[in-house]
């Protein structure tokens, strides 16, 4: 009998079906489970996010494969009718295996959920179906009409609008923008007793400056406010709760995933904020449904064990490539480069061994060089592809300010520093590393034929 511990109690993950002559005599068994689970030992508090994944517990499958049985099952069957009125009434739940419905808890994701906790060195983790899916039921549980939140004015434009647009509009939830490394500036903004939320990005999108997590946190907590920070940037390279943020979430679809072939996002912190999230009265998560398929938990859980293995190839060619390109006389941004403002910053937050992030930026100047630049390493030497989206093993390019930060008007793109022509790169790892140079330089070679030409 496989368990696992969520939220502090022993969950089944066995996938058997309770037998026996009565759901109280597993209560009886799953209870004494409970106890000797609960005095372990628990080994997912590691600092290297590595060995905290690897010392969570692999849960294996029905028949004693060695991937775990994914369960589909939408609804779950009870042995007597009484059980179900207690299941509702919260006596029993998921900690002793009885599960009620998919959208409440799924065997399958609660295991997805429990991994992503060990990456993160968080109490707990619920996996949603899309990163800002995680985003929008983290900001609408910890605020309420008429309370206020501290952001970033450099995150991901779809946050930047749900902030802006969205949450004002719809629930009277209001924000104010500050340049996350101004610090005083930041302490300036939250309003105490109506600021509930500090709100950044560990390494933001697109510009790439990295936000000081833990003294932002002191600054947060010395005023009573609850620290959240996307870390969908920089997972295994820095991990924010380890350093006091309170919660983290992701947009697994990036780096976790891997593949650019599932949408998917995670909540990770402390157990009462998911047990929260999760109530049948006034949980975000409950009530707005935005659930995971265990299918694509099941995907996920087999793709995380390998995720600090393409994180350091990601990262290691990340930084070979920007310093060449700076060689070359490219204005670069990537804060792996000794010359970025943040790297002194960086390096003494990031994990060991795990390198600086995975994307860098190049600053054409105008969206009209992006664009030439972005279509000859695309159509002339196959260095890249024109996509949104990052973390895939395949090179992606997009220019920043026309896409994934075109919610933002032109003074808001100024503040956060995204010139029109800011190309982001998240580099792969397909080919070899010389293959893939070689590409970049035939690509930039033929722009500046072109560029002479343009001259006669």
């Amino acid at each position: 009998m496989a368990d696992a511990t969520f939220n502090g109690n022993t969950v089944n993950m066995s996938g058997k079906k309770r037998s026996g002559s009565s759901d109280d005599q597993w209560d009886q068994f799953a209870a004494a489970k409970k106890h000797q689970t609960m005095n372990k030992p628990s080994p997912l508090h590691s600092d290297d996010p590595a060995a905290a994944l690897a010392n969570a517990r692999h849960e294996f499958g029905e028949h004693g494969g060695v991937n775990m049985s994914i369960e589909a099952s939408a609804t779950f069957t009870v042995m007597e009718p009484e059980t179900m009125r207690r299941m509702f009434a919260g006596e029993l739940g998921p900690d002793r295996d009885f599960f009620i419905y998919s959208r409440h808890f799924n065997p399958t994701v609660l295991n997805l959920g429990r991994l992503m906790a060990a990456l993160e060195g968080t109490e707990a983790a619920y996996c949603t179906a899309s990163g800002m899916s995680a985003i929008s039921s983290v900001l609408l549980q910890l605020c309420s009409s008429g309370e206020h939140v501290v952001a970033s004015r450099t995150l991901y434009g779809g946050t930047h609008a749900l902030l802006t647009h969205f949450l004002p509009r719809a629930c009277n939830i209001t924000t104010s923008f500050v340049d996350i490394g101004d610090h005083e500036m930041v302490s300036r903004e939250i309003v105490e007793g109506r600021t509930k939320v500090l709100y950044f990005e560990a390494m933001s999108n697109p510009v790439l400056s990295v936000a000081n997590v833990p003294e932002l946190c002191r600054i947060a907590h010395d005023k009573g406010v609850t620290v959240v920070v996307d870390n969908t940037f920089a997972p295994m390279v820095v991990s924010p709760a380890r350093l006091g943020a309170d919660v983290v979430v992701h947009s697994i679809s990036k780096y976790i995933s891997g593949g650019a072939d599932i949408i998917a996002g995670a909540v990770c912190g402390p157990a009462s904020l998911v047990n929260s999230m999760m109530d049948l009265h006034q949980g975000a998560l409950m009530l707005l449904g935005p659930t995971m398929n265990p299918k694509v938990a099941f995907e996920l859980s087999e793709r995380l064990p390998h995720l600090g293995l393409r994180m350091k190839e990601h990262c290691h060619r990340a930084l070979v490539y920007a310093t060449r390109m700076k060689k070359l006389g490219l204005k670069v941004i990537y804060p792996g480069l000794e010359d970025h403002p943040d790297h002194a910053l960086l390096k003494s937050m990031a994990n060991k061994d795990y390198g600086y992030g995975g994307i860098l930026c190049v600053d054409m100047e105008t969206e009209e060089k992006a664009n030439r630049l972005m279509n000859l390493l695309q159509n002339c030497s196959q260095f890249g592809f024109m996509a949104v989206s990052l973390g895939y093993y395949e090179t992606l390019m997009s220019c920043s300010g026309s896409s994934t930060s075109s919610e933002m008007n032109e003074e808001e793109k100024a503040l956060a520093g995204i010139s029109p022509g800011l190309v982001r790169m998240s580099i792969g790892y397909s080919g070899t590393l010389e293959q893939k140079w070689s590409q970049f330089e035939k690509a930039l070679s033929r722009m500046q034929d072109l560029n002479l030409l343009q001259k006669i």
